[in-house]
């Protein structure tokens, strides 16, 4: 039983002060795994709307970009990762509190996955926030079927709290390759989910 879902975290040392890696690496990646795998790209990235086109084209399926980032338009940044074949997502960095603002944006439907970020964004390995949980739970209780990613610090040890705050797509990285046994961490993170949703 593998991953369902490959989360790549692409970061410009800019929005983030760690750097990774771009279209290049992903495209030889995507090449490599013949679309057998569904590309989750977490872009850590100042403009995003630049790298569109290139990250779909490397294979992207999903482009998760930060509110916090120079976004521009919202609506429009949202159709143009359509338009380019990809599946449009939000993500909240620890800081940013669930307002007015963004539960319009929420209610009109332009992102089809909400990642609650459970650690500060550019680094692995770090200690996993309880505290934002209730902020799944918030999202989970007004948008009952939307994706609701959390990630960061995510292991099994507090992958059920996860799941019961309503998140229903988990990233686990050092919470995986650390572990005793990565595959027996896979399959219970993936049972703790199948507990849990249904749909």
């Amino acid at each position: 039983m593998g991953v369902d879902w490959l989360h790549l975290d692409v970061m410009d040392g800019h929005f983030v002060p760690n750097l990774t890696f771009g279209p290049p690496i992903i495209k030889c990646l995507t090449r490599r795994l013949q679309n057998r795998t569904f590309i989750d790209l977490h872009c850590m990235i100042q403009e995003p709307r630049k790298w569109i086109k290139d990250l779909s084209n490397a294979g992207g399926h999903q482009m998760t970009v930060h509110y916090e980032s120079d976004i521009g338009n919202i609506e429009e940044l949202s159709q143009m990762i359509k338009s380019a074949g990809m599946r449009p997502a939000l993500a909240l960095k620890p800081k940013t509190l669930i307002d007015h603002t963004l539960i319009e944006i929420f209610d009109k439907q332009l992102f089809d996955m909400i990642l609650i970020m459970t650690v500060e964004p550019g680094f692995g390995g770090q200690k996993f926030m309880t505290d934002m949980l209730p902020k799944v739970t918030q999202l989970r209780q007004r948008y009952p079927k939307i994706d609701i990613q959390v990630d960061g610090g995510v292991n099994c040890d507090n992958v059920i709290s996860c799941y019961e705050a309503g998140a229903n797509v988990i990233v686990s990285g050092s919470g995986i390759v650390n572990a005793k046994d990565p595959q027996q961490s896979i399959n219970y993170m993936k049972e703790c989910g199948c507990q849990h949703f249904k749909w």
